[in-house]
């Protein structure tokens, strides 16, 4: 959500902000919308002011038996005067509401525009693409072999994008969730949280996916939605609050599973389970003061990195681009796996400060440590990292010539010691 004082004051630079994303100028449009709002409200107050002042006389009046009848008039000609220009000021509210929901965050100056993976900056890259001595395979090809991934079964069960996976397979995806949130709340200061997979549509608001994304979401017959991240909850636990500085930055995580309707990946990765409608993810986020939300990104981003260093997993960052970054955020840092079987590089982890975007839309609020000043907090959120994604990293890059898996020496106290998935 934008503060409208802010594009009262440089319609010229919100429209800027909007071209990098490859979207139309809006000022005009909400500013004939806010004039008129203003004009109304000060209607309203003019007009409130006189019927006050009627409101006087006539009480006077009538103490000292004169007629009132015409102020009495006047009086009710403002009434009518007022309904019409509160109903109108209400209209007009929702209207630039309206506009404002569907307009995304503003972009950090060191985002590089440009549309497009191929814009997309390297940061760094950590370890090189490893030569298997022979063809990898992909992970479904890894898993069907084993006999531990069933993808006819759950689509009997389930329909398309779901997955069965079974033994020591599904024994390694619970020990990978397991070992990043531990990593996270005993090395990196997060707080574990257990949240609520069903939200309200408050919640979904205020972390920006209403009303624009509403396709991309699951929902229930009684209007609750199924949690697309843990960002939902995690974030929207501070939706409402005036929090005190001394206790900034929050850092909360969450293992849980996460549900995605994939409206937009028609025919995408429609092999293995790189997109799935259900899925575990550790979801890390922060709540932070505006000046230290640039560094709480990277320490954010640098936990995520740390999973797949012990891993044992080649990866890269990548700063976003402009037509790249998401509706909320101001800047995303993309952590991008190897992966042997596709011979690509591919996403397993985003990391975005959402500055005050999403604060303004929950009304997230911190009071200075001295002072009665209040503002908005930044919010900050990032993948540490995404379950299923872990899984097939691990499956493609520690695969053997003979279909096995070697597992990743951090993974074995969480797998019974077990040193090697083989098929039985």
């Amino acid at each position: 959500m934008h503060d409208i004082r802010t594009i009262r004051a440089d319609p010229a630079a919100f429209d800027a902000a909007l071209a990098r994303r490859g979207m139309a100028p809006e000022s005009d449009r909400l500013l004939v919308h806010d004039t008129e709002w203003r004009a109304a409200q000060t209607a309203l107050q003019d007009r409130q002011s006189r019927r006050n002042a009627l409101s006087r006389q006539v009480g006077e009046g009538r103490r000292r038996g004169e007629d009132t009848a015409a102020a009495e008039v006047e009086g009710g000609d403002l009434r009518r005067e007022m309904e019409a220009l509160e109903s109108r000021a209400t209209e007009l509210d929702a209207e630039i509401r309206l506009i404002l929901d569907r307009l995304p965050n503003m972009l950090d100056a060191a985002v590089p525009d440009g549309f497009g993976e191929d814009a997309n900056r390297l940061v760094r890259q950590v370890g090189t693409p490893t030569d298997l001595g022979f063809a990898p395979r992909q992970h479904f090809e890894l898993g069907e072999t084993l006999g531990m991934m069933d993808f006819a079964t759950a689509s009997k069960i389930a329909g398309a994008r779901f997955t069965i996976l079974r033994g020591p397979l599904a024994r390694m995806e619970r020990a990978l969730g397991q070992f990043m949130i531990d990593l996270h709340t005993r090395e990196h200061g997060y707080d574990e949280v257990c949240v609520p997979l069903l939200v309200n549509s408050a919640s979904v608001y205020g972390t920006n996916q209403l009303p624009k994304f509403a396709e991309d979401l699951f929902q229930t017959t009684d209007g609750r939605w199924l949690i697309p991240t843990a960002e939902v909850p995690l974030t929207n636990m501070a939706a409402g609050e005036i929090i005190a500085e001394t206790t900034l930055p929050l850092r909360v995580a969450a293992l849980s599973d996460c549900f995605r309707s994939e409206a937009g990946a028609s025919g995408r990765d429609t092999r293995g389970m790189l997109r799935q409608h259900q899925f575990r993810k550790v979801e890390l986020v922060s709540i932070a003061r505006p000046d230290t939300s640039d560094a709480e990104h990277e320490r954010m981003t640098g936990c995520a990195e740390r999973v797949l260093e012990l891993l044992g997993l080649p990866f890269r960052r990548m700063v976003l681009c402009a037509g790249d970054t998401g509706f909320g955020a101001a800047k995303t840092f993309d952590l991008e796996v190897w992966l042997p079987g596709q011979q690509a590089w591919r996403e397993i982890s985003s990391c975005s400060n959402m500055r005050d975007f999403q604060a303004r839309r929950m009304n997230a609020r911190f009071r200075a440590a001295e002072g009665k000043n209040v503002a908005h907090v930044h919010t900050l959120n990032g993948s540490g990292v995404a379950v299923g994604r872990a899984l097939i990293a691990v499956m493609e890059n520690h695969q053997q010539a003979d279909g096995s898996i070697l597992v990743p020496d951090v993974l074995r106290p969480w797998m019974g010691g077990l040193e090697r998935i083989a098929a039985a």
